[in-house]
């Protein structure tokens, strides 16, 4: 093909390029672009002719405009290189930034006069998205504020923590008591992972996802032909996790035909499958979790007293996430840069408007219901920060606290209320029902409350 032919198809064979490529005068001024260009900056190359090539706000540019403010780069100044190579970024038409490599080269004629410059620009979008992918992945294995991925700083978490290390030692019954939403599984976990039967199976239950027969073969197992659908036997979550932990969710709602066989298998390790009446022997440390009042419920007749005090050996309280809002930017960081991987989005963070609004909110749904904000905020946004106006319309509609709307707390002094449980103790002659009725509490509460101030019941009643 002849340099003539080739000059003739010059236009087509520049836009088959992957790169943005510009021609621009000696003065600055866009004089052409290629397709690519236009699909990398939203520009057309009708808009963008005659611009100043300062439109793409490329901060590598300001760097090289010179101090005379005549607009001239550089690129074009005597002694100079006369080809520059560099990572930048650009603006787009509709506000955004690209990530490129820029390539700029001057422009001669045959008698070397100074014609203008070209540059080319690849995208560096993805690269720049693995980059900070990598980056992200780097800082959260250096990051030690997380403990078997629950995430908090503050004195309350580190108090769990201190617990949760002991606990995982202990082959005692676990109870973790906590708000929906507040990390009650990871805890579970947690203390699985730091046990000495973590070589060992780790099963878990939800006990409120399932009615009184399924949540029975699914503990204990069946054999087959025990109930209607039973084609084959079928091993529960006991045989399942035998010689590990299970972890049994939402224990305040199993229907009390089930505490006394859980109470049976706490207390002699031993269970029989729906259908069938051979003892299986397992071993098995069991961690449980609810967000109810087991209290309440024991006076209410729906949880047993004896099976509460099997499984509340070790008791561990989560707190709320607004008893511990110092943890709420490292908790919304954590989640931004998770989202950002498994989105792709280059969102970096909140304006401070959105921030304070996550610390004024209440959350109700605790640490869940954060995450699940900031996948919606994550969707909704446009921006490389998350503003007040991508926040879920609950969070934006909830009164933000005041003085005058703080909680108040339940006022009792220690003294005083063991005051009380001794002269009711006294006056009982040392029944602890009896006490109960007199302080209007449940036996389980007088039980508490005499194991907390340490009170001994035949030393008491002697004093009388």
């Amino acid at each position: 093909m002849a340099i003539k032919e080739i000059n003739r198809h010059w236009e087509r064979v520049i836009n088959t390029m992957s790169e943005a490529l510009l021609i621009i005068s000696k003065k600055g001024r866009i004089l052409s672009v290629n397709r690519s260009f236009e699909e990398m900056t939203g520009y057309t190359a009708k808009e963008v002719s005659g611009l100043p090539c300062t439109v793409l706000a490329c901060q590598a540019c300001e760097m090289a405009i010179n101090s005379h403010g005549d607009g001239w780069c550089k690129l074009f100044e005597p002694d100079q290189p006369e080809m520059r190579r560099c990572r930048c970024t650009i603006k787009k038409k509709d506000g955004t930034f690209l990530p490129a490599l820029k390539n700029a080269s001057v422009l001669r004629d045959d008698d070397g006069a100074l014609l203008g410059a070209v540059e080319t620009l690849t995208d560096l979008s993805e690269l720049d998205r693995l980059d900070r992918k990598v980056e992200i992945l780097s800082r959260q294995l250096d990051d030690n504020s997380g403990f078997g991925g629950i995430i908090g700083n503050s004195e309350e978490m580190k108090a769990v923590y201190a617990i949760i290390e002991k606990a995982a030692i202990s082959d005692a019954p676990i109870i973790i008591f906590g708000e929906s939403g507040t990390g009650k599984e990871l805890v579970a976990k947690a203390i699985h992972d730091r046990g000495k039967r973590n070589g060992s199976p780790y099963v878990q239950l939800n006990c409120a996802a399932l009615n009184e027969s399924l949540l029975e073969s699914e503990l204990f197992g069946h054999v087959k032909g025990s109930f209607t659908g039973a084609f084959r036997d079928r091993d529960g979550r006991f045989e399942t996790a035998n010689g590990g932990d299970l972890f049994l969710d939402e224990i305040g709602d199993i229907p009390l035909s089930i505490q006394i066989k859980l109470l049976r298998v706490l207390e002699t390790g031993q269970f029989e499958r729906v259908g069938e009446n051979i003892p299986v022997s397992v071993d098995v440390r069991i961690i449980t979790a609810t967000n109810r009042n087991l209290l309440e419920l024991i006076e209410q007749k729906r949880f047993r007293e004896d099976l509460y005090f099997r499984i509340n050996v070790i008791p561990i309280h989560l707190p709320p996430l607004r008893k511990r809002k110092e943890d709420i930017p490292l908790l919304v960081n954590t989640f931004i840069d998770r989202l950002a991987i498994r989105t792709g989005k280059p969102i970096r963070g909140l304006t401070r408007e959105a921030l304070n609004r996550f610390m004024e909110y209440r959350w109700p749904g605790n640490v869940r219901e954060m995450k699940s904000a900031l996948e919606y905020a994550f969707t909704v946004s446009d921006r490389d920060t998350i503003d007040i106006d991508h926040l879920p319309p609950q969070i934006l509609v909830h009164p933000p606290r005041t003085d005058s709307t703080v909680e108040l707390e339940p006022v009792s002094t220690d003294s005083s209320e063991r005051r009380q449980l001794i002269d009711a103790l006294q006056s009982a002659g040392g029944n602890q029902s009896r006490a109960a009725r007199i302080l209007g509490i449940n036996r389980v509460t007088v039980w508490n409350r005499m194991r907390k101030y340490g009170i001994n019941l035949k030393r008491e009643i002697r004093k009388r």
